[in-house]
């Protein structure tokens, strides 16, 4: 019986060979590399999908996206059937599939369905999606090639960003609970909570309304188009960098904004007005502004989890519910927001490792758990007694006072977030709402705490593996001497906060300070990465000054 199974498999494996001898590995965000070098993977991940949605007996989503990277690279990224990422078992198998050489390629098969005790004559459905890149309609055609080689059922959604695929898969496995799984489903499901939202706050000027979008020159910028006529003018978008010209990602985006700190090309900016960008598959967002004095000023993960914990926090004292709502950060956060969460806000900060799976794991720790990094990538995650709760408030007839106001926002708030992974075009109607209904402007919202300076740097090291770190990567546990050393250079510098890490990619160790002065950050991180230099293998030259 297993052998049938597996001879179209091998038939079609040889249609979409193997490179001999490269090897990838499936890390945080899947497999991302140049895209000539992807065929393969794709075919051999809509196989892996296919044993997992028959695992599962779920429907599995498949993405071909390499979200931020360059135009020529590609991706492709497995979902679970709550539109959660993969577990760790399954990247694994992923990892080994992948870099199976086409003659191991059925034993590696045949390893995970014994290991899995997988029943193959279950039925299998998977959900493919793909971004605008050149390369991923011919790729994303390979993973339903690999699909069909194992009998597996597929429904192609063709162009979507990464999280709506993701949606569309929770709603597929909670048969319709968490929405319905069309691309109108989900407009109309955002879209009527955004209204709900904002008909509160019934005082907005156009002005008000207008927020410039920078959709990367990717997908992000055509669903945004799509959804437009859902928004009923309840909020005015001028899209920049929509696909027609540019290039994807190139001097555009979330990272290019993140990293460069300044605006991207082809967006004209006004002192005042609301602008913010997405990354190239619309799961990160970041929002600026420019003021009067034309200086660029930045609201990144840290200002957006800060701002929806505020609100939250506000409505959950004003229902009058005994909620515990907690924010995720990593070590990257910049200590102001954390010093002003903890000690003004009073809610509980967690710190994790980076990287999006661990902030999302710690967030299902409490009721209410807000998670965020840096860079943009975050939702807020509602536990389902929170979400009960919540409803039962609402519901209830004998209550019309505040309490009841607070519970039918909480209500919509929930509904205008997608709960399985960061997702720009939520994130923005979620960060619109709350700007409207406090009546804030970018200015306000930034003059929450400011940012302490800093700065990362980035060290060639020969050997990525000696720096071994604790303490959700805050502390070097190796090489010897080094966190002394780093601890003794923090004291010089006032608020001064300094760690290492390895990179996840590449023989570099990156370093983060910040401090009181940005002259002050820059002299830290020069010290911090002269003596990782030194006690951790720099190759190359002995790192520079920065002035």
């Amino acid at each position: 019986m297993m052998t049938a199974h597996f001879e179209e498999v091998l038939k079609q494996s040889h249609l979409h060979p193997k490179p001999a001898g490269l090897i990838l590995e499936y890390g945080t965000s899947g497999f991302r590399t140049n895209a000539k070098q992807l065929d393969h993977i794709m075919f051999r991940m809509g196989l892996l999908a296919t044993l997992r949605s028959k695992k599962t007996k779920a429907t599995i989503g498949v993405m071909v996206t390499a979200s931020h990277n360059p135009e020529e690279d590609n991706g492709v990224k497995l979902i679970d059937p709550m539109g959660e990422m993969v577990t760790p078992a399954w990247e694994g198998y992923a990892t080994q599939l992948a870099n199976s050489e086409q003659e191991d390629l059925l034993t590696a098969l045949k390893d995970v369905t014994e290991k899995e005790a997988i029943d193959m004559s279950q039925e299998a459905r998977i959900f493919v999606g793909k971004d605008t890149r050149s390369s991923s309609a011919s790729l994303s055609q390979s993973v339903l090639d690999g699909v069909k080689a194992l009998d597996g059922q597929s429904k192609d959604y063709g162009l979507v960003t990464t999280p709506q695929l993701h949606y569309m898969v929770c709603c597929q496995n909670t048969q319709g609970k968490y929405g319905e799984a069309t691309m109108d489903g989900y407009y109309s499901k955002l879209c009527t909570a955004f209204h709900q939202l904002t008909k509160h706050a019934s005082n907005r000027t156009d002005d008000q309304k207008h927020l410039c979008v920078d959709g990367a020159n990717g997908i992000g910028a055509l669903k945004v188009q799509e959804m437009e006529s859902h928004l009923k003018k309840h909020l005015q978008i001028s899209i920049f960098n929509d696909g027609s010209k540019g290039k994807l990602n190139f001097q555009c985006g979330a990272d290019f904004v993140k990293v460069q700190q300044k605006p991207p090309a082809g967006l004209e900016i006004n002192p005042g007005g609301r602008c913010c960008s997405f990354d190239g598959d619309a799961d990160r967002i970041v929002y600026y502004y420019i003021d009067s004095q034309r200086c660029f000023h930045l609201l990144d993960g840290d200002k957006i989890a800060t701002l929806i914990c505020t609100y939250l926090k506000q409505l959950i004292n004003q229902a009058g519910l005994d909620l515990k709502i907690a924010v995720v950060q990593t070590a990257y956060a910049n200590g102001s927001s954390t010093r002003y969460l903890e000690d003004t806000m009073k809610v509980t900060v967690k710190c994790t490792k980076t990287g999006v799976k661990h902030l999302h794991h710690a967030a299902l720790e409490f009721d209410i758990g807000v998670y965020f990094e840096a860079n943009g990538h975050g939702t807020v995650l509602f536990s389902k007694a929170a979400e009960e709760m919540i409803q039962k408030l609402a519901e209830d007839s004998s209550i019309k006072d505040e309490r009841k106001k607070a519970a039918i926002l909480l209500q919509s708030t929930i509904t205008v977030i997608n709960q399985t992974v960061g997702d720009a075009i939520s994130d923005m109607l979620l960060i619109e709402a709350i700007l409207a209904i406090k009546g804030m402007t970018l200015q306000q919202w930034d003059a929450i705490y400011s940012d302490l300076p800093n700065r990362q740097l980035k060290v060639k090291v020969s050997d990525r593996r000696v720096i071994d770190t604790t303490d959700a990567e805050r502390r070097a546990v190796s090489p010897a001497g080094l966190q002394d050393t780093i601890d003794t250079l923090v004291k010089k510098y006032k608020q001064g906060r300094s760690f290492v890490r390895p990179s996840g990619t590449e023989d570099v160790v990156r370093v983060y300070a910040e401090a009181d002065t940005q002259e002050n950050a820059d002299a830290l991180a020069h010290e911090v990465s002269l003596a990782v230099y030194r006690l951790a293998g720099g190759v190359g030259d002995e790192p520079k000054p920065l002035h």
